[in-house]
């Protein structure tokens, strides 16, 4: 039987015992000539029969695509007759030691609640050794800054807190005006069917000023300026920014994770400052069209209404959520591996664990300073 085309691949039957291919068996000729299915129907057809000799020394050419499509045919077993090349023999030795691909055997798989649960406190050990890890890095840079501030990441840190603080701008005004909008209908209408509409200025005031602002901040922050945080420190893993700023000497901490921890700690309670006035400025419109408070009373009533101490207190949380974030943000993104969906799951992980935090601190700072500002 012969298939020959010029250099094309072919099967010849050379008398009754003797399989005799000719002509180029490389992947190009292969597919050129479009006989892939007959010659892989015909080496299976041979191979049935055990009294053959397969000469292959007459072949102009033979590769891996072509030394594998004989090999599947003879059923990844040698022939007990074949004439070979020394360069076809070292090609047919190399697929006998690769052997036949087999999935791995699997136990029984448990049930996966279970199974995260057995996982976790592995799993909160290395974060927690990692994350205190960096934290001592953190330190070490904190104080090589202090020592020579003229050194210092200044064009990082300014263009963190463009991006994390300027840029935010708009979008907390715009829920802030919204939440002190919907507090003051929302409790301005509660309060005038008991005759207590100058207290919706004490209402306001306390929860602007010392919960919702600073909350509000760190979450907007949060979700917008971790998540970028993440996605920037993990596209710079995938693109080996990373690894080539460690070949150059240039340290990951002291260019990377302070500055974004400086600009957030600067960031945040200036930003809650402008969040609160907003938010304020909101409810104080709203409670007017609602309820009829004016705006002098409003106004000349919040100091009383609001201690001090409140102010700072927000102005404390925002500094603490800033360097919560950013820490996270950062953690997630030294971890992001050289691949989109990692990318992906990183800057998820990060945008959930801030959010988490932020309000597992504000719920402790409340309960440590619930006697202080009333």
């Amino acid at each position: 039987m012969s298939i020959n085309q010029n250099q094309s691949p072919s099967i010849d039957r050379n008398g009754s015992s003797v399989v005799l291919l000719r002509g180029n068996w490389r992947v190009e000729s292969l597919a050129a000539s479009g006989a892939v299915d007959r010659i892989r129907s015909s080496v299976s057809l041979f191979a049935e029969k055990d009294d053959m000799t397969w000469d292959l020394t007459q072949l102009s050419g033979l590769d891996y695509i072509g030394a594998q499509l004989l090999w599947d045919g003879w059923k990844r077993i040698r022939p007990s007759s074949l004439l070979l090349t020394a360069e076809q023999d070292r090609l047919f030795a190399r697929l006998e030691s690769a052997g036949s691909l087999a999935m791995p055997e699997t136990g029984k798989t448990p049930w996966v609640p279970f199974s995260r649960l057995r996982n976790f406190p592995r799993l909160a050990m290395d974060h927690i050794s990692a994350m205190v890890a960096m934290l001592g890095q953190l330190m070490i840079d904190l104080l090589r800054f202090i020592r020579a501030p003229h050194r210092g990441p200044w064009t990082e840190i300014s263009a963190n807190i463009y991006h994390a603080g300027a840029q935010a701008l708009t979008i907390t005004a715009i829920v802030g005006f919204l939440i002190g909008v919907v507090l003051s209908y929302l409790s301005g209408q509660q309060l005038h069917i008991f005759g207590g509409d100058i207290f919706l200025v004490n209402l306001l005031g306390m929860s602007v000023v010392r919960e919702l602002g600073p909350l509000l901040a760190a979450i907007l922050v949060a979700g917008r300026s971790g998540s970028a945080m993440t996605a920037q420190l993990g596209v710079m893993r995938v693109t080996e920014e990373l690894n080539a700023m460690q070949v150059m000497g240039m340290p990951h901490g002291f260019r990377l994770i302070l500055p974004k921890v400086i600009a957030l700690s600067i960031v945040m309670p200036l930003l809650i400052i402008w969040t609160d006035i907003l938010a304020l400025l909101g409810g104080m419109l709203a409670g007017s069209f609602e309820i009829g408070l004016s705006i002098p009373y409003f106004i000349s009533a919040l100091p009383k209404a609001v201690p001090i101490a409140n102010f700072w207190i927000g102005l404390g949380k925002g500094f603490v959520f800033g360097i919560l974030i950013a820490l996270i943000a950062c953690y997630y993104g030294m971890r992001i591996k050289p691949n989109t969906e990692s990318l992906g799951q990183g800057t998820t992980s990060a945008v959930v664990t801030s959010i988490t935090v932020v309000i597992l601190a504000d719920a402790i700072f409340a309960i440590v300073l619930q006697g202080v500002g009333f």
